[in-house]
């Protein structure tokens, strides 16, 4: 009997007597690595969850006998655990924004241009998403991790994925995260830097308009001219992988008010005194890379 089934059951229960309505859980790729889904929810109420359903896999799986740890890459040579987190928005009446029946692929233009502004800044932002030296042992080819700064409706290699559901299931999966960044942060930099791709387009939204994009872009250059020793620190490196969905924050339409939703989080390992290590992804994330 693998201890690690009977370990996620309990954990199951445990985060539906806190409130959590868990939507699957069943084992993933990795030896000991567990994925457990939970419902979507607005972007800070999902970041709770994450910290709360955190607490409790640690507390249950030790009382099994067993390690979970949430490490992006705890084990060399199997898939790694990531935070796929997926991410749309809802205007004033609860309507996905992300959707549009009569466009190609049935994505509004704010679906595209949020898609861009997460691509145009992951080397950025990854600092948050993937604060540890081990995230990037996890962000490499051939374990279904993502790889390249792109988007895919079907291939998992890209930063970000387009699931195949419509109406108000339409949203993007961004797979670089890990289970080791602190969500509030991760969740707070996707939604404010996916909407500056449409801001860099057109300058809407944002004082000074185009002409602060383009001071901006002229101090960027300059910086680019200094010496290494005198720039700043910045962020950098590639999506990753591992598995569990992350349902991360959905975002309003810029006339709207803010709503998040939050699908699974994946990311722990299980390990027993005398078994190798595991995972057991828990409600934000969607597959293992």
């Amino acid at each position: 009997m693998d201890r690690g089934e009977e370990a996620r059951r309990d954990i199951v229960l445990a985060l539906e007597q806190m409130g959590f309505e868990v939507e699957a859980a069943h084992h993933e790729v990795a030896p000991g690595q567990h994925e457990i889904d939970f419902k979507y929810a607005d972007a800070v109420t999902t970041a709770d969850r994450v910290s709360t359903f955190r607490f409790i896999v640690k507390k249950v799986a030790m009382d099994h006998g067993l390690h979970a740890t949430f490490m992006p890459k705890p084990i060399f040579g199997v898939n790694g655990s990531g935070m796929h987190t997926h991410q749309s928005f809802l205007d004033k009446k609860g309507n996905n924004v992300f959707y549009d029946s009569k466009a190609k692929y049935q994505l509004s233009k704010t679906a595209l241009y949020y898609t861009g502004g997460i691509l145009r800044h992951a080397k950025a932002f990854v600092a948050v998403t993937n604060p540890l030296v081990n995230s990037y042992k996890r962000l490499v080819p051939g374990y279904e991790a993502p790889v390249n700064v792109a988007w895919s409706m079907r291939n998992r290699s890209p930063l970000v994925r387009v699931p195949a559901r419509r109406g108000m299931g339409t949203r993007i999966e961004v797979r670089m995260p890990d289970p080791s960044c602190n969500p509030y942060l991760a969740f707070g930099v996707m939604l404010a830097l996916g909407p500056r791709r449409r801001e860099e387009q057109d300058g809407s939204g944002r004082a000074g308009g185009p002409q602060r994009l383009q001071d901006e872009r002229a101090r960027e250059a300059a910086a680019a001219d200094r010496p290494a020793a005198r720039q700043p620190l910045r962020g950098a490196g590639q999506p990753g992988e591992g598995r569990g969905r992350h349902g991360g924050a959905r975002r309003a339409h810029p006339a709207a008010l803010p709503r998040g939703q939050a699908g699974r989080v994946g990311g722990v390992h299980l390990a027993g005194p005398a078994v190798g290590s595991g995972q057991v992804p828990g409600g934000l994330l969607d597959d293992p890379d």
